[in-house]
């Protein structure tokens, strides 16, 4: 009999944060978002998971206030680890960064360009938010994310996040296999991309108003990456829907390649031919280019990517190639694109 070989990307249990832990910790949710939670629960239900219903989340007394947040239970990933196997990243010392520290620290330039984005995040409602389906499809259109949800295969990963700027943390994402939203917009054999735009709305994205940069947020993908294992659409965290300043109601992410390809708030899928220009890469092409995969043999021109700073410890750890990712993505990448995706890692 075969045995199963875990994915390289997995996490055992015990690195999980303990429920007691993130039940105590803020709750970010506007209230809008509690559709989307009603919908990701009724599609565990369907499948024979969990209870279709939306619990309200403990709430503490944070500084920023007490808000109630819909749960979003999902399965640990349906891969099942071997106990005489190398048990994983947790050997790197790495457990979950803790909730109340990633969740108050990290990029959503819509919001601002420090890192403070929270309370400014918050105010983004994703009650009735819908995903567009266009370009090179069978059928163009227009999907509320609920339903989408419903017929997803949702699952709990716990896996790392490496940002350009050299700091990382590790979460308990939980979400679908971006194949399965490939499978539901049903792209032509032409496409050889997929383009992913967020939200345009000055009104409550005061970043927006920054004409000098390139708005909407793009990025995207070669069909081969989107349809990878690891290409992962994150719809919730810490067993909660999806935190505001994480990109709720849905983000992609993408462990091996840095953070800023992980778009967030996403509103619009475009299916092309040709390869899209991503927001940063249109900023700045010599530093935040296309393919963005973790090197940390190749520096970025203003600082070193050898080591990491781990988020909510003082820890600098050793980076490694592709996040660690690199025996999951093993040939992923065809012969002409080795030169620039395989050893230009991050241009």
């Amino acid at each position: 009999m075969k045995r199963l070989k875990r994915p390289s990307w997995w996490l055992p249990e015990r690195a999980a944060t303990p429920e007691h832990v993130f039940r105590n910790r803020r709750a970010l949710l506007a209230a809008g978002g509690g559709l989307v939670a009603a919908g990701a629960v009724g599609a565990l239900a369907t499948m024979g998971g969990m209870p279709p219903a939306v619990a309200a989340a403990d709430a503490d007394s944070t500084a920023q206030g007490a808000r109630t947040a819909g749960s979003l239970p999902a399965p640990r990933s349906p891969f099942t680890p071997m106990p005489d196997l190398n048990p994983g990243f947790a050997d790197a010392g790495r457990p979950v960064t803790d909730e109340g520290v990633n969740t108050t620290y990290n990029n959503f330039y819509e919001f601002g360009s420090h890192k403070q984005i929270h309370d400014a995040a918050d105010a983004l409602q994703t009650d009735g938010w819908t995903l567009q389906i266009d370009g090179l499809v069978e059928e163009e259109r227009t999907i509320a994310v609920a339903d989408l949800l419903a017929r997803m295969p949702m699952e709990e990963r716990v896996i790392r996040h490496r940002c350009v700027e050299a700091w990382s943390m590790v979460v308990p994402w939980i979400g679908f296999p971006m194949s399965a939203l490939l499978a539901e917009a049903k792209p032509l054999g032409s496409a050889k991309y997929v383009q992913m735009q967020t939200f345009l709305d000055q009104g409550i994205a005061r970043g927006q108003r920054q004409h000098w940069y390139p708005w909407p947020y793009t990025e995207g993908l070669t069909m081969a990456e989107a349809a990878h294992e690891l290409s992962f659409m994150v719809v919730g965290a810490y067993g909660k829907v999806l935190h505001q300043p994480f990109g709720a109601p849905i983000r992609l992410h993408t462990p091996w390649k840095y953070g800023f390809k992980h778009i967030k708030s996403i509103v619009r899928l475009s299916f092309t031919e040709e390869r899209p220009v991503s927001f940063w890469e249109e900023l700045q092409a010599s530093e935040y280019g296309f393919w963005a995969n973790v090197n940390p043999a190749v520096s970025h021109p203003r600082w070193s990517q050898a080591t990491e700073r781990v988020l909510g410890t003082d820890e600098r750890v050793p980076t490694e190639i592709f996040n660690g990712y690199g025996e999951a993505i093993e040939g992923l990448y065809a012969e002409a694109e080795i030169q620039e995706a395989g050893i230009r890692f991050w241009r």
